[in-house]
């Protein structure tokens, strides 16, 4: 038997950053259902953890992050999409992946506290937090909006229906976020603004599934929830600004829990 104290033991071989990664995929394959490129993409997180990467360091190609990640790089670069659309890394053509700041995301601590919308409780939380917070601007818009925020709400609300209109996805999502931007714009509260934007970076994470990739069956209804939003808005009607943005988030909701009952059970 060795008794050769703990602390005089030779240390023990680390893994690699990306080695840790990949063995997390065990770990998650003991949870609930989880899309790969959901799972991809909190495994590039821990690489950059582990490798303790900051702010403009290069991170691996997608293709020898697939191979690592014993995935396919159709699944890398989905993951890439969602940790870009947060603001976690940064792909510059023709240079490579790079890890980016993610400041201004809820976290408690730089990369350990990410939010992971593993739970469907944790979604409808979200809903809740953002119907509080986008109710309160809508109403406050109704009574302070300047005509020049009234105009930018209204421009947000053409581009959502001419983004639906001709199929144009990327459009129609871009001035679905100018349109609750303006909203709480015109709110004149910095602190209703900072929640509803950073709700909604959330929100994004917790759709990183890609139901927000194609047009589904809410959205014509989206386009029109808009509009009503915007008129009552117009029309200094704050009680009614606040029940349409309410309506609009409770569908939104069943839009979501009906994609996701759809996808988990055919």
């Amino acid at each position: 038997m060795n008794d050769t104290p703990l602390t005089e033991a030779a240390p023990p071989v680390q893994p690699s950053p990306v080695e840790t990664a990949a063995a997390n995929r065990s770990d998650e394959a003991r949870g609930a259902y989880r899309p790969g490129y959901e799972i991809v993409a909190e495994q590039i997180l821990d690489y950059i953890a582990q490798g303790r990467l900051v702010p403009g360091d290069r991170l691996p190609t997608e293709i020898d992050l697939a191979k690592t990640l014993d995935t396919s790089r159709a699944v890398v670069r989905e993951a890439v999409k969602i940790l870009s659309a947060l603001g976690r890394v940064r792909a510059h053509k023709g240079r490579g992946l790079f890890v980016a700041d993610d400041e201004g995301m809820l976290v408690t601590s730089r990369w350990g506290g990410f939010f992971r919308p593993v739970d469907i409780d944790h979604v409808l939380m979200l809903f809740e937090f953002r119907r509080v917070q986008e109710m309160a601007a809508s109403s406050l818009a109704a009574t302070r909006a300047t005509p020049a925020e009234l105009r930018a709400i209204e421009v947000a609300v053409q581009q959502c229906r001419h983004g639906f209109v001709h199929r144009q996805i990327d459009e129609f999502n871009q001035a679905d976020e100018d349109f609750h931007a303006a909203v709480t714009a015109a709110s004149h509260n910095a602190f209703l603004a900072s929640a509803v934007r950073d709700a909604r970076r959330l929100q994004r994470q917790s759709s990183a599934i890609g139901i927000h990739d194609t047009f589904g069956e809410g959205t014509e209804r989206a386009v029109e929830e808009h509009e009503a939003i915007y008129r009552a808005i117009r029309d200094g009607r704050p009680d009614e600004a606040a029940e349409a943005t309410a309506a609009h988030l409770n569908r939104t909701l069943e839009d979501y829990r009906r994609e996701i009952q759809r996808r988990l059970f055919g």
